[in-house]
């Protein structure tokens, strides 16, 4: 089996397999004396400008020195840990990886952040974080999403949502895709902080990362924020629907980047936002659009071939089908058992919706209602749900409103407790 690290050829899983262990055992094997006193890194060469950072970029560096260490480079090793830190000095991982390396040229190094003892009681829980760091980022290399799969939350997107991004928290790791003709396509993946007590926010000022599927509502001008905030931020839908439904509580979650003394945060280090290098965080600025790009937050990921999905979400299509035959109808009654008992929406109960309904059907006038742009974002955690956004368009109309609902399995049948016209 080979892995592939960002930007670089394959190297054998047994060797980033041994990584794994923050890269201990790889530097606890000193050179040899030779090598150790003779060889100096090459400086690189001066340029007149440097290019802006890419995303991902530094990541595939530090990766690439690691898989250096285990194959026993430890001088080229040396050098490009000394080269990325020279052109990112505040990525504090990169910088203990190049400390360690120069610590072997004079004693063996038995762990990451070998720091002789009694040197640094005080660092003990910076360490701690940056060797969970440095796991993580290797995990993630070591646990590639199968070729040909996609998240399970994406059942169906429309066209009209031309990028997703899904958070996989065990990895601490954001995948970004193309919503492309053939589907969803992998256009790269991030290492991302949380919050500082985890995820399942349930309440305001709990520092938890929420769970479920949201949408992106804004993208915020770095001009208006403070530099804590990096390069912007995209602020998401929390609490949504569900999230209320449930009684959850809170408010300003973004997606965000790192000030500028900061390349990464440790990997619980927000008050309940996600937050990405800056680097990375420009390529999602620049690219997604607002209110269509979905992001998931999960507790971890499960790939998953298309097919399959649309295999598993056949009961729904069925039940959302049978929904717009009834809206088609223009009959209230027939409409009205797709609705939850404890349906909710904009401050109103089912009773006080009914009259809405009402109306909406006198509008469309009994013409029959085509469902445009139609995408299934499915969430499953103690109850199984569906967020569901189309365009809703009569028969003989150009264009209709945009709609999300949110349904529920409820026994056998699936039912909507909340609506709303989005567009």
């Amino acid at each position: 089996m080979n892995l592939r690290s960002p930007n670089q050829g394959p190297f054998p899983a047994a060797r980033a397999a041994a990584l794994c262990a923050a890269l201990a055992l790889a530097l606890a094997a000193p050179a040899d004396a030779t090598t150790r006193h003779k060889s100096k890194p090459r400086k690189p060469r001066s340029v007149a400008a440097k290019p802006a950072p890419r995303d991902g970029q530094a990541e595939a560096r530090l990766l690439d020195v690691y898989r250096l260490v285990g194959q026993g480079q430890a001088r080229l090793a040396l050098a490009r840990a000394e080269a990325l830190v020279r052109e990112h000095p505040h990525f504090q991982l990169a910088q203990l990886v190049y400390g360690d390396l120069l610590a072997s040229r004079t004693r063996p190094v038995r762990t990451l952040g070998d720091v002789p003892e009694g040197a640094g009681p005080l660092g003990a829980q910076p360490l701690a974080e940056l060797r969970e760091e440095s796991r993580l980022r290797v995990r993630a290399l070591l646990e590639r999403p199968p070729a040909g799969t996609v998240p399970s939350q994406f059942v169906q997107l429309s066209r009209t949502s031309r990028h997703a991004i899904a958070i996989d928290t065990s990895l601490a790791r954001l995948y970004f895709f193309e919503n492309t003709a053939g589907g969803l396509k992998l256009l790269g993946d991030y290492y991302v902080s949380v919050g500082k007590q985890g995820i399942e926010k349930a309440v305001e000022g709990d520092l938890r990362t929420p769970l479920g599927v949201y949408y992106i509502t804004s993208n915020l001008d770095p001009k208006t924020l403070k530099d804590f905030y990096g390069a912007g931020a995209l602020p998401i839908n929390y609490p949504n629907p569900y999230d209320a439904r449930r009684g959850k509580t809170g408010s300003g979650i973004w997606l965000h980047g790192t000030p500028p003394g900061q390349f990464s945060r440790a990997p619980r280090a927000s008050d309940g936002c996600v937050v990405l290098a800056n680097p990375d965080l420009e390529r999602l600025l620049r690219t997604v659009e607002i209110r269509s790009t979905p992001v998931v937050i999960a507790p971890s990921l499960q790939w998953v071939a298309p097919a399959t999905l649309q295999a598993d979400a056949r009961p729904f299509a069925d039940a959302l089908a049978a929904w717009r035959a009834a809206r088609s109808s223009g009959d209230t009654e027939r409409l009205l058992p797709f609705y939850a008992a404890d349906f909710s929406a904009e401050g109103k109960g089912l009773a006080e919706w009914i009259p809405q309904l009402r109306a909406e059907l006198g509008r469309v006038r009994g013409r029959g209602v085509q469902l445009k742009d139609v995408s299934y974002l499915r969430w499953t955690d103690s109850a199984e749900t569906m967020v569901v956004t189309f365009g809703e368009v009569p028969e003989g109309a150009r264009s209709g409103t945009v709609k999300r609902q949110y349904w529920m399995r409820m026994g056998p049948h699936w039912k909507i407790f909340y609506e709303g016209v989005i567009g």
